[in-house]
C-alpha cells in the first residue's frame, strides 16, 4: 500500500492512512480524509476554506478514479455543495455519465441527499469583496455584477495566492490503485470556469495496472498538455516513474503561449514508488507520504524544477 497527497491534505491525510489500514476501498478511504479538507476553513483552496469566484460566488470541483475499471465520476463549478468528492463518487456509481457540472450537478446531489450547504466562508466574502473594490469605480460597484467581467482577470488571485487542489492517490490492499481530488479552483476565477482538477487525464489518472498521477496549481498547462494520462501512458510503455515524470514535464515546458504558471506533479506506480515535482514554484512545496514501512505519516518537500 501506499498513500501520497498535497500538503494541503493535512487535515485528513491520518484518517485515509487509518482507513487503509482497515483494508477500506481505497476511494472510499480517500474520500472520508477528503472529507476533512473540505470542511476546515484554514486550508484556503478547497471546499469551506477556498475562495468565490468572480461574482462572489463558490463553484466547486473534484474527481475520483477507480484504477482497476477505469470508471470515472466528476463535478464542475457545483454551487452550494462542500463535499463534491463524495459528489464525484456517486456519478460514478449511479450514472452512465462521467461529469456533471454546475446547476445539474446540484441537482444530482438533492437527489442523492446532500444537504444544501452555505459554502462561502464570512471572511473570505470578506476579502473577496475588498479586493474588487480596489479594482472597481464607483459607478461599477453599483452595476456589479452586472458589468463586464473578463478586464478583471488580472484579479484572478488572492492574498495568499493560493492556485491548489488537494489530491489523493493510493494504493489499497487490495491492489487498487485509485485517484480523488478536489477544489474550490482559482480565487476570482470568471464564473463557470473549470480547471483540471474535474478532468481525467489532465488533473488525475489511475491505472492499477502502471500507476496513478495528479497535478496541482496550474490547471490550464495540464489540460493542455494532458499530464497525468502522459504519465501513466509512460508508465504502461515502459518507463520508470522518474522517466514518465520528466517525459511530462517536458511536456509541460514545451508550452510557450497561453497562460504560464507553476504546476505540481504527484504520481506513484505499482512498485511503490512515489515522486513530487514542483515546477515553476517560487516556495517550497510539501507532500504527505505514508506507506507500511513508516511509523507515521510524512511531510517531505517535492523536487524543485525551473522552466
Amino acid at each position: 500500500m501506499i498513500l501520497i497527497a498535497n500538503s494541503e491534505a493535512w487535515p485528513g491525510f491520518a484518517r485515509t492512512v487509518a482507513a487503509l489500514k482497515a483494508g477500506t476501498y481505497g476511494i472510499d478511504a480517500m474520500i472520508e480524509g477528503i472529507a476533512e479538507v473540505e470542511r476546515e476553513p484554514k486550508v484556503r483552496s478547497v471546499g469551506y476554506g477556498g475562495w468565490p469566484n468572480m461574482i462572489g460566488e463558490m463553484e466547486c470541483d473534484a474527481g475520483v478514479m477507480d484504477g482497476t475499471t477505469r470508471e470515472v465520476g466528476c463535478v464542475g463549478a457545483v454551487p452550494s455543495t462542500i463535499p463534491v468528492a463524495a459528489l464525484a463518487r456517486e456519478v460514478m456509481r449511479r450514472l452512465p455519465h462521467v461529469m456533471l457540472t454546475g446547476a445539474g450537478a446540484r441537482r444530482f446531489a438533492d437527489e442523492c441527499g446532500f444537504v444544501r450547504d452555505d459554502a462561502l466562508f464570512p471572511d473570505s466574502k470578506r476579502v473577496w469583496w475588498e479586493r474588487l473594490e480596489q479594482e472597481l469605480s464607483p459607478e461599477q460597484q453599483a452595476k456589479f455584477p452586472d458589468i463586464p467581467l473578463a478586464p478583471l482577470n488580472h484579479t484572478i488571485t488572492d492574498p495568499e495566492r493560493v492556485r491548489d487542489t488537494t489530491v489523493f492517490l493510493a494504493r489499497d490492499a487490495a491492489g487498487g490503485t485509485h485517484a480523488v481530488t478536489s477544489t474550490s479552483g482559482w480565487a476570482w476565477k470568471y464564473p463557470g470556469r473549470l480547471g483540471d482538477s474535474p478532468i481525467p487525464g489532465a488533473g488525475f489518472y489511475a491505472d492499477s495496472r502502471y500507476g496513478a498521477a495528479a497535478c496541482t496549481h496550474t490547471g490550464e498547462m495540464t489540460m493542455r498538455a494532458g499530464t497525468a494520462r502522459s504519465i501513466v501512458l509512460g508508465l504502461r510503455m515502459g518507463l520508470s516513474l522518474t522517466e514518465a515524470v520528466d517525459l511530462a514535464v517536458a511536456d509541460v515546458r514545451d508550452l510557450t503561449a497561453g497562460f504560464i504558471g507553476a504546476l505540481v506533479i504527484h504520481a506513484i506506480d505499482i512498485h511503490g514508488n512515489h515522486r513530487v515535482v514542483a515546477l515553476n514554484c517560487h516556495e517550497p512545496i510539501r507532500y504527505w507520504l505514508w506507506h507500511p514501512g513508516l511509523a507515521a505519516p510524512e511531510h517531505r518537500e517535492a523536487e524543485h524544477l525551473t522552466a
